[in-house]
């Protein structure tokens, strides 16, 4: 969420970031709320003025009409600061909703584009892989060495489920294991998240909780939604604090599953384990002072790439277009894997996104820092970052180091974590 005074005096860069970024909001009636929420707060005031004024006058020695007129009076200004009271409160409210509509500002190097035909590529590492036969895609290795069941998982939990089996278990926990590894070896704290939030937490975090426009699972009859991101739940555990300056920067590494209605996903590029409602995720998370939160930005970005790197699958780091950023980020870099199996050729797959959300993500929480010898408190900025989705990591692992024999080479990084297994070959 901006800040209003930033609004107030930033309103024709607001209208064309908001121009940049696909989001359309009703900016002309920003300054028709904010003047009547501040007269409204004049009027109240003036309202509590004349009560108190009021209220003292009775304290003299007064006739009988006298007193039964500043009665009256007193119920009169009650009444009427009752009625200014609500019409403030149902502007404050309009004000409020319009405002988080308002997406971040963006970083000038972004690129401005519509969608994603847009997104930048700065780098690549690692070599395409050429097959002396044709790949597999991983629904087909999945299902040929047992180690994904779709169909059960429709069975019981509806399409976009799933069971993950045997050596595809241990390779999930294997994951899990060695990012919390490297990350704790990085000043990261290791979480274990809840798995639901409070819908205020996810607003305040920038996701819909709510509507038919929301990709986010609700409990019936509770306030409670089960989480898309760890970003959820790291971000919402310091709500409302006040945190010191010589705590910042505060790093956690959370694990949780993640849930996503993923409305209207579909095709190809979609099939399998692309585009599922539950997987297990491992999030990086960040609450920085303002001025080093850029630095954070790129550290996160660079553990992204020591991850794939140690994996050694190739990938490529993106700079995200304006229009393909969503609300709270300020600046947003994914890396994209290669999967050979995606098409006659191979494709580039999303497998990691970080995002500096600057101060808009701690605004809508409430959470804040104080400077050493400092008395005003200001707002930390808040990052995430993706360490690994782990369906999407399966998807590259499994289509990279398939062998021309159907069995699969387990990458060297994870095989300490996997009991030493070194290939895959539907053995059990």
């Amino acid at each position: 969420m901006l800040d209003l005074k930033f609004i107030r005096e930033n309103i024709e860069a607001i209208r064309a970031n908001c121009k940049n970024r696909n989001i359309f909001v009703e900016l002309d009636k920003f300054s028709e709320l904010d003047e009547l929420r501040r007269k409204g707060i004049a009027k109240i005031e003036d309202l509590r003025h004349e009560q108190n004024e009021n209220a003292n006058a009775m304290k003299a020695k007064l006739s009988e009409e006298a007193r039964r007129v500043l009665i009256d009076k007193g119920k009169d200004l009650k009444q009427r600061a009752v009625v200014a009271e609500e019409a403030s409160k149902k502007a404050e409210d309009e004000l409020d909703a319009l405002v988080r509509r308002i997406p971040n500002m963006t970083h000038p190097d972004a690129p401005i584009a519509a969608g994603e035909d847009g997104n930048r590529e700065i780098r690549t590492w690692g070599e395409k892989r050429k097959f002396d036969f044709k790949p597999l895609d991983h629904v087909e290795i999945g299902e040929r060495l047992s180690l994904i069941d779709f169909e059960s998982g429709a069975k019981v939990a509806g399409q976009k489920f799933y069971y993950l089996k045997n050596e595809a278990v241990l390779m999930e926990q294997a994951l899990i294991c060695f990012c919390l590894h490297l990350l704790r070896a990085e000043g990261f704290t290791p979480i274990m998240t809840p798995d639901l939030a409070r819908a205020s937490i996810l607003d305040g975090i920038g996701f819909s909780p709510r509507g038919d426009e929301t990709q986010i699972y609700s409990i019936a009859n509770s306030d409670l939604c089960l989480i898309a991101t760890a970003e959820i739940t790291l971000g919402g555990m310091m709500s409302g604090e006040i945190i010191p300056e010589s705590d910042l920067p505060l790093k956690f590494v959370g694990v949780s599953h993640c849930f996503r209605t993923e409305a209207g996903a579909a095709g190809r590029e979609s099939k399998g384990l692309y585009r599922v409602h539950q997987f297990t995720k491992v999030e990086m998370f960040a609450f920085t002072r303002p001025e080093d939160s850029e630095d954070m930005h790129s550290k996160f970005v660079g553990l992204e790439e020591k991850i794939f790197q140690g994996l050694k699958i190739p990938y490529r780091v993106v700079d995200i277009c304006t229009g393909d950023l969503g609300g709270p980020a300020y600046r947003k870099f994914d890396l994209e894997a290669w999967m050979p199996g995606r098409g006659e050729a191979g494709m580039w797959g999303e497998v990691t996104s970080t995002s500096n959300c600057t101060d808009y993500q701690s605004r809508r929480l409430g959470v804040k820092f104080r400077r050493e010898n400092g008395k005003k408190t200001e707002f930390v900025h808040m990052l995430n970052g993706t360490a690994v989705a782990v369906s999407r990591v399966l998807i590259a692992i499994l289509e990279n180091y398939q062998q021309k024999d159907g069995k699969v080479l387990v990458p060297d990084a994870l095989r300490p974590y996997m009991g030493g297994v070194e290939r895959i070959d539907g053995s059990k």
